[in-house]
């Protein structure tokens, strides 16, 4: 390609460099055409390939672009068709709770967690009308009575399996999962569609937390194995169960969710497995220490 004097900062083809001159009539036109249509091409896609991506949570080997998190995301998260509220802890007299917002979390949720306004939250936290918080905000939240699990479930996706993992690590929570799934190279962060707490990093043990994978109703990044991304609702309990077992809270959690999920989508009690179950998965996950007996159906009832 080079620049042809008279044809302004248009590319031009080097033919037509070429004939310039020789040419006249319709061929001259067509000539002096020849860079607005090789650009007309360029610019509608025909001259440029957007790579595909074999497994949306994966850097492709063979590129070294990544795209936005935001390019696997739906427009709007779908609106659950049921929320399940309920308490689990109660407090002899109100109390004042510090919380980190986590990945997903709204003022709404956080509002129902705690049995308080979202006008009384944005109130302590100098918050501006209608104004929302942000993962990884701190709120200090006054009057909390009660803690209340806060479940959306949805009817977007006919979820057949339920995977128990865990964490193998000593702390952590739904944000910090975020943070090292993402350095890990999960384009949309947390690959879990649940999280229960066990006590650090300032969350409750036994909280349950929704990630944005759940609010989103996305494909899962916890079992590659036999579908189960797409088919089986991923729960991980923070803790390395080949050290230690989970808290009590911690299973009574897993128990109540295994119920609330497993009747509301119809799910046969011989889909509920732990990672390592799964056909096709090659780990000890949820580790050794992990109590077998809580995918018997009678404990979740």
């Amino acid at each position: 390609m080079e620049r042809i004097r008279g044809e302004g900062d248009m590319p031009a083809c080097r033919i037509s460099g070429v004939f310039h001159a020789a040419a006249s009539g319709p061929l001259k036109t067509l000539l002096r055409l020849c860079p607005l249509i090789l650009a007309a091409l360029f610019l509608s896609g025909c001259g440029h390939k957007t790579p595909v991506y074999p497994y949306p949570e994966y850097r492709s080997p063979r590129t070294h672009h990544r795209p936005s998190r935001q390019r696997h995301r739906a427009a709007r998260p779908p609106k659950p068709s049921k929320v399940i509220v309920q308490k689990v802890a109660y407090f002899d007299a109100p109390k004042t709770i510090y919380h980190e917002v986590g990945p997903g979390e709204s003022l709404a949720r956080i509002s129902s967690m705690f049995g308080v306004s979202p006008k009384s939250i944005r109130r302590e936290n100098r918050m501006r009308r209608k104004e929302d918080v942000r993962c990884g905000q701190m709120l200090v939240i006054r009057g909390v009575r009660d803690v209340r699990y806060v479940i959306n479930l949805y009817r977007t996706r006919a979820w057949s399996y339920i995977i128990v993992h865990h964490t193998a690590t000593d702390e952590g929570d739904a944000r910090s999962i975020d943070r090292a799934h993402l350095q890990r190279g999960f384009w949309n962060g947390i690959g879990y569609d649940f999280v229960i707490d066990n006590g650090t990093m300032g969350k409750g043990d036994g909280v349950i937390e929704m990630s944005p994978r759940w609010l989103r109703q996305e494909d899962g990044a916890h079992c590659k194995a036999d579908d189960m991304n797409r088919r089986g609702i991923g729960i991980a309990l923070v803790g390395n169960f080949d050290l230690e077992r989970p808290s009590r809270y911690q299973m009574q959690s897993l128990a109540y969710l295994i119920f609330i999920l497993r009747h509301y989508y119809d799910i046969s009690p011989t889909h509920v497995m732990v990672h390592g179950q799964v056909p096709g998965a090659r780990t000890a996950c949820p580790g050794r220490l992990f109590p077998m007996d809580i995918l018997r159906e009678d404990s979740w009832k």
